[in-house]
């Protein structure tokens, strides 16, 4: 990588960090450090909840997703505005009208200490585990453009995380972040724009479009009622729309952005402004993949986007042959391409179909030729990873932009892994102090100690971190492993708070139990149908474990005056 191109990664990198750190000087206290003065504006409460989610993994996978598979990912995010109006409505006024620090306080004062214990732990488990996924995404990028170990890169990125967090506190997570975010939106807009200027003088913007919807990769909406299809307009707007009521509402990464609002109607603010704008951008990282698809039916794609796999085999008599291989059916596909352009031209659906025809054959061909080389890898190396649609984007850029211009797109990628991984940091220190070390392990002792184990906190937090990122293989896509994670969880935390919010009459050991049996429910079925099935509907564990909380903590709230409950 180029001179320029470091200068300007770590120029980006450093400037944010050195702004967010100056801006939150000063003294604090526990409480300032965990959650923050509460003096945010609405339009950083909504940039700094966007950036929160907004990972490295939406980057490096949501693009290999649109690159693979189109646009059909961005059902998933169908139902977000749907929930954004929900907490706007519902859960906000309540955390304001309590004065909360984490969401799981208000489950104590509603329920009881056990309850309230109970689903922060749920949370530590699913969001310690996610924030691993997220320090796993960027430390494939420094891995595969240095050639360092990615043990050691995850030790690196993790520990420049930490102490950027440790220092910075909450206020600086959530400032820096404001900045964080403008970049990742002009980096992303600023790819897309050059993605288009290298398309063939001879291609149109409008003709590399209808070749994109030709050959499937531009249908957003599916409405079938397949649930076995991951990503369908239900999925999205049932499952979808309960893991964003999950996350944004009862997950304290997040519940902690808008907390820290000047007012409830700051608040209120930044959620729906999350609501308007994540969609779209969402829909503009996907379409990034798309252009990058198109790109490649006129510029040779790799056999293989794992340079380092490539190279275990790059000498053996095989590869060269499937490399000839795969050049004569890039060769051919290109024709057909522009046989299909040709077609639009004429405005002659024939000649159209046919080559359509044409070029989803030699599509099955690369990808027998793709699978091939990926048996010859794991033949050289059985430990090898041979799932490659993560690096898709990171060695586009390498190869193909100019100097200056990989920067740029490192710095969003970085910018994004920074922001993401310190809110969870920030969460996850904040929710073990108060929930559990405050209230029940060491109560009553001076603000100046619990400061201290905040930041003592952090740094644990922050090593668990780097070692369930160590732990990870990329097993499947990143984006859908988060996700996946997160929905093993959140329909039961969720139907906690819903039970909370709207059923007064139930009580906190029914819900309790009507919890716990919920989520050994949903883990049994995701270990016996789901574990290594990339195919698996995750997103339907979501209301499945929300309304099986509900369902279980009144029935067993109906037995509770004939049954003892512990």
């Amino acid at each position: 990588m180029h001179y320029i191109d470091w200068s300007i990664l770590i120029g980006s990198l450093v400037c944010i960090t050195a702004y967010g750190l100056w801006k939150t000087r000063g003294k604090q206290d526990m409480h300032t450090y965990l959650v923050g003065h509460k003096d945010l504006k609405w339009w950083t409460i909504g940039l700094s909840i966007m950036a929160t989610q907004a990972s490295a993994i939406t980057f490096l996978s949501t693009t290999g997703q649109g690159y693979e598979d189109g646009m059909r990912f961005a059902q998933f995010y169908i139902g977000l505005p749907v929930a954004m109006v929900v907490l706007s409505a519902f859960f906000l006024p309540i955390y304001y009208r309590l004065q909360v620090m984490t969401a799981y306080q208000y489950l104590e004062q509603r329920f009881d200490l056990r309850l309230r214990s109970f689903t922060a732990f749920l949370f530590l488990v699913q969001r310690g585990m996610g924030a691993g996924l997220t320090i796993s995404a960027p430390a494939i990028v420094l891995s595969t453009l240095l050639g360092w170990d990615w043990v050691a890169t995850n030790l690196f990125l993790g520990t420049f995380v930490i102490v950027y967090t440790v220092f910075g506190g909450s206020d600086a997570v959530s400032v820096t972040q404001q900045q964080q975010m403008i970049v990742i939106l002009g980096g992303l807009l600023f790819a897309f724009a050059l993605m288009i200027a290298r398309l063939p003088p001879d291609v149109s913007v409008l003709d590399a479009a209808r070749v994109a919807g030709k050959l499937n990769k531009t249908n957003i909406l599916d409405f079938s009622f397949d649930w076995q299809n991951k990503y369908t307009f239900w999925s999205g707007m049932l499952g979808g729309t309960f893991l964003f009521l999950s996350y944004f509402g009862t997950d304290q990464s997040q519940v902690q952005r808008y907390l820290s609002g000047k007012t409830m109607i700051e608040s209120r603010l930044g959620l729906l402004f999350n609501g308007l704008v994540k969609v779209p951008m969402q829909f503009l990282v996907l379409m990034v993949g798309v252009m990058m698809f198109i790109f490649y039916q006129f510029n040779r794609a790799p056999i293989h986007f794992n340079e380092k796999n490539v190279a275990k085999i790059a000498t053996s008599t095989e590869f060269k042959q499937l490399e000839n291989q795969y050049q004569q059916v890039f060769e051919a596909k290109k024709t057909a391409v522009y046989q299909m352009i040709d077609g639009f031209h004429q405005k002659n659906p024939v000649i159209v179909d046919a080559a359509k025809a044409k070029v989803l054959d030699y599509q099955k061909q690369e990808q027998q030729i793709r699978t091939a080389v990926k048996k010859s890898i794991k033949t050289a190396d059985a430990s090898a990873e041979t799932n490659d649609r993560d690096y898709t984007f990171i060695t586009f850029v390498m190869q193909n932009l100019p100097v200056g211009v990989i920067g740029i797109l490192l710095a969003v990628i970085f910018a994004a892994a920074m922001s993401s991984t310190a809110a969870e940091l920030n969460a996850l220190a904040t929710t073990t102090i108060v929930d559990f070390y405050q209230r029940q392990i060491a109560p009553n002792r001076t603000d100046a100690h619990y400061m201290l184990a905040s930041q003592w906190f952090t740094i644990g937090w922050g090593i668990l971190i780097m070692l369930f990122a160590m732990g990870f293989a990329l097993f499947q896509n990143l984006i859908e492993a988060v996700n996946t994670i997160g929905s093993l969880f959140y329909g039961t935390i969720l139907g906690i708070f819903a039970v909370g919010f709207f059923l007064k009459n139930v009580g906190a050991k029914a819900t309790f139990w009507g919890a716990v049996v919920c989520e050994t429910v949903i883990l049994l079925v995701y270990l016996h149908y789901g574990f290594g099935n990339k195919d698996f509907p995750f997103l339907w564990l979501n209301p499945a474990g929300a309304f099986l909380t509900i369902g279980l903590s009144c029935l067993f709230e109906q037995w509770r005056s004939s049954k003892d409950f512990v």
